[in-house]
C-alpha cells in the first residue's frame, strides 16, 4: 500500500510555542506556554454540538530511542523477535525510516483523530548518516512523519543543552557550520518536552515541560521527563549547569496545572523504562495479572504517578511491552515501549469522553506492531537518505576492515559479546606501549557498543568488508579513550558496582579485553555475584594492592553508567578516539584474504 500524504498542521513556529532563548548560567531555557484558562459547563456544551457524540476514539501512535537510524539497523539490531502460536520464536527484519514512514501513515488511514508522539533518544548515539550532521537528517525525517511531540531522552544531552536547543529552533552548527549550500536546518516542527530538566540556579524548565494537542474539541495534554540519572549515563560537560528533578514529582506537578487549566485528558512521555520477562514484541506482560511480566525502574514509578494521567509511553531501556501496571488508587493504566531504532510502533486507542473531558480508562487499547520491511518504502524518506548519503559517501563507503562472520554486539544476547570483546582487544593494543599509556587492561561500557558489525550490510556493499560509516555507527561517540592508575581494590570494587547499586537492577557488564577474566554468578545477589578471587591478569589473581594502569573511554573515567570508583583514578593519560582506536585496528587485523573471526566471548564465566 503506497504511503499516504501527509498531514497538514500548523506552521513549526506556532505549533512548537517554545518562545525565546534566554541564556542563563551557562544553559538555555524556553518560555512555559501561557494559561489556557479553564472551560466552563458552558464550553463543554458547546463542544457537543459542535461535535455530536459523547466519546470519541484517538489514536495515539508512540515510538522511542530511534537513536538516528534512518537506515536499517546492522545485524540482528535490525530484528524483533516475534512469539508463534506454537510457542516457538521468529526474528523478523524490521526498522528503517523509510518503512516506519509508510506505517505510520497507514495506521493513520481512517483515523480522524490521532496524534503521534515518542519518549526520547530520537537523535544521539546515531549511525553516520545523521551523526556526522548532528542528527539534522533525523529531525528532517521526524518532521516529515509528522510526530507531535517528544520528550527528551538522555541522549538528546550527547552534545549538550545548546546543541539540543539547536535542534528545537534550528540554524546552523557553531562550528561545523551548514550542511548543504543554500539551506539553514529549521529545527524541529514538534516541541520537545523536558519538564524534570531544570537550570539549578533559577529552578526554571530548560524546555518546555508540556503540551496540548487539540483536535476538533478533543484536548489531550502531554508531559515530558527524561530520567533523573540521566547525570549517570552522559557526560558531564553537556548537562553542566542542570538538575535532573524526580520523575514522579515532576509529572504529579504538571498534571495538576494542566488540569487547572482545564486539560483533564494527560499522557506521561517517560525516557525510563523495564524489563519484560519475554524479548518478544508481542509478549502479554499482563499474564497471569497487569504488569506481573514485567520489572525494572518504570514499574515504580506508574505505581506512583498521579492517577489522573492517563498512559504512560516510555522508552530507554530498548525494550517492547504493552502492558498495564496499576496505579496509585489500584487501577490498570497502559505503560507501553515499542523497543528501538524504528523498529516497532505503538498503536493505542485513547477513548475520549466530550462531556468530561477526559479519557474513559476501561476503553484504552494498546499493542506493538513491526515496522516490517516487506511493505512499500516512502518515497519523500528515500529521497532524504539518498540526499544527505550524497554528502556522507565519501566519508562513510571508505572500508576500514574486514570480518569472516557477523560480530555481535548490541544484539548478543549474553553479558560479554564478541564485538566488546574486539573494542576492548583494540583499545588495549593503541594504549599498551609506554608512551600512549601502558595499558595493562581495557574496559567498555555495554551501552556504549551501538550495533553490530554485520558480515552483510543493509546497504549490501560487500560481503566482510567493514565500511567506516559502520564502524562509526558501532562507537558513534567519538570518545575520546584515557589510561588511569587503578589499584586492585579499585579494579575490583568497580567489577562489583556492575551488579549492585544503582546497576543492581539493570546489570551493566564491563566488556573486557583479552587475558582479563572473571566468575559473574547469577545465582547470588548484588556484588557478590562477582567471584573475588575469580579475578584474574593473565592467569594471575589480582592484587588489591597493587597498581594497575587501566584503558577505557572517558565517558567511563569520569564515572558514568554507576562506575564511581573510576574516578578514583590517578595519572591519567588522554589518547586517541575510541574510534580511531577501532579502526585501525580493523586495518591491522584483516584484509579482504585474512578477514577477522569473530572473538570467542569467553573471557567471563556466567553461573547461572
Amino acid at each position: 500500500m503506497p504511503a499516504t500524504p501527509q498531514r497538514r498542521r500548523p506552521s513549526r513556529r506556532l505549533a512548537a510555542s517554545v518562545g525565546a532563548l534566554a541564556a542563563t548560567a551557562g544553559v538555555l531555557a524556553l518560555a512555559i506556554p501561557a494559561d489556557a484558562g479553564t472551560p466552563s459547563d458552558a464550553d463543554a456544551r458547546a463542544v457537543e454540538r459542535a461535535y455530536p457524540g459523547r466519546t470519541v476514539d484517538v489514536q495515539l501512535l508512540s515510538f522511542n530511542d530511534l537513536h538516528g537510524n534512518l537506515q536499517p539497523p546492522q545485524g540482528s539490531s535490525g530484528n524483533v523477535t516475534e512469539v508463534q502460536p506454537d510457542g516457538t520464536t521468529k526474528a523478523i527484519p524490521a526498522g528503517g525510516v523509510e518503512y516506519l514512514a509508510t506505517s505510520l501513515r497507514t495506521a493513520r488511514q481512517g483515523h480522524p483523530y490521532s496524534v503521534t508522539a515518542a519518549a526520547g533518544d530520537m537523535i544521539g548515539a546515531s549511525p553516520l548518516l545523521s551523526g556526522l550532521f548532528h542528527d539534522e537528517p533525523t529531525v528532517e525525517a521526524l518532521n516529515k512523519l509528522d510526530l507531535d511531540v517528544t520528550s527528551v531522552g538522555n541522549h538528546e544531552f550527547d552534545e549538550g543543552a545548546r546543541e539540543l536547543a539547536r535542534m528545537q529552533n534550528g540554524g546552523c552548527h557553531p562550528k561545523d557550520g551548514c550542511f548543504e549550500e543554500g539551506k539553514t536546518f529549521a529545527g524541529a516542527d514538534f516541541p520537545y518536552l523536558a519538564a524534570n530538566v531544570v537550570n539549578e540556579k533559577t529552578g526554571k524548565p530548560l524546555l518546555k515541560p508540556y503540551t496540548v494537542w487539540k483536535h476538533k474539541g478533543v484536548k489531550i495534554g502531554f508531559i515530558g521527563v527524561t530520567l533523573e540519572g540521566t547525570p549517570d549515563v552522559v557526560n558531564a560537560e553537556g548537562i553542566k549547569g542542570l538538575k535532573f528533578r524526580d520523575e514522579v514529582e515532576t509529572i504529579n506537578k504538571y498534571t495538576k496545572e494542566l488540569e487547572r487549566k482545564g486539560v483533564k485528558s494527560v499522557v506521561a512521555l517517560i525516557h525510563e523504562g523495564g524489563m519484560p520477562a519475554s524479548g518478544a514484541y508481542n509478549y502479554d506482560c499482563d499474564s497471569p495479572g497487569p504488569g506481573n511480566g514485567i520489572s525494572g525502574p518504570i514499574v515504580d514509578i506508574a505505581k506512583k504517578v498521579t492517577s489522573k494521567v492517563d498512559a504512560l509511553v516510555t522508552g530507554h531501556t530498548h525494550q517492547a511491552y504493552a502492558c498495564t501496571i496499576p496505579d496509585p488508587s489500584g487501577t490498570p493504566r497502559t505503560v507501553t515501549s515499542a523497543a528501538s531504532f524504528g523498529r516497532l510502533y505503538t498503536d493505542t486507542t485513547l477513548t475520549y469522553d466530550r462531556r468530561t473531558g477526559d479519557i474513559v480508562r476501561t476503553s484504552v487499547k494498546s499493542a506493538n506492531h513491526v515496522v516490517d520491511r516487506e511493505q512499500p518504502k516512502a518515497k519523500d524518506m528515500t529521497a532524504l537518505i539518498e540526499r544527505w548519503g550524497k554528502l556522507a559517501a565519501p566519508i562513510a563507503n571508505k572500508p576500514v576492515g574486514h570480518i569472516s562472520a557477523d560480530i555481535a554486539g548490541r544484539g548478543a544476547t549474553t553479558p560479554e559479546t564478541p564485538l566488546g570483546d574486539l573494542i576492548t582487544d583494540a583499545q588495549l593494543e593503541a594504549l599498551a606501549p609506554a608512551d600512549k599509556g601502558g595499558a595493562q587492561i581495557a574496559l567498555m561500557n555495554p551501552g556504549g557498543v551501538r550495533s553490530d558489525l554485520a558480515y552483510k550490510a543493509a546497504g549490501g556493499e560487500g560481503d566482510g568488508v567493514v565500511t567506516y560509516g559502520e564502524s562509526f555507527t558501532v562507537q558513534p561517540f567519538t570518545n575520546m579513550m584515557t589510561t588511569l592508575d587503578l589499584t586492585g581494590e579499585q579494579l575490583l570494587t568497580a567489577l562489583r558496582q556492575q551488579v549492585s547499586g544503582p546497576n543492581q537492577a539493570d546489570p551493566k557488564i564491563l566488556q573486557v579485553s583479552n587475558g582479563f577474566t572473571y566468575t559473574l554468578d547469577l545465582t547470588k545477589t548484588g556484588a557478590d555475584r562477582i567471584v573475588t578471587d575469580s579475578v584474574k591478569l593473565n592467569g594471575q589473581p589480582i592484587d588489591p594492592s597493587k597498581t594497575y594502569r587501566v584503558a577505557m573511554n572517558e565517558f567511563l573515567a569520569g564515572g558514568g553508567d554507576g562506575f564511581p570508583a573510576f574516578k578514583e583514578g590517578k595519572n591519567k593519560l588522554v589518547g586517541a578516539s575510541d574510534l580511531e582506536v577501532l579502526n585501525t585496528y580493523l586495518g591491522a587485523h584483516s584484509s579482504a584474504q585474512s578477514p577477522l573471526a569473530p572473538p570467542k566471548a569467553d573471557r567471563i564465566t556466567v553461573v547461572k
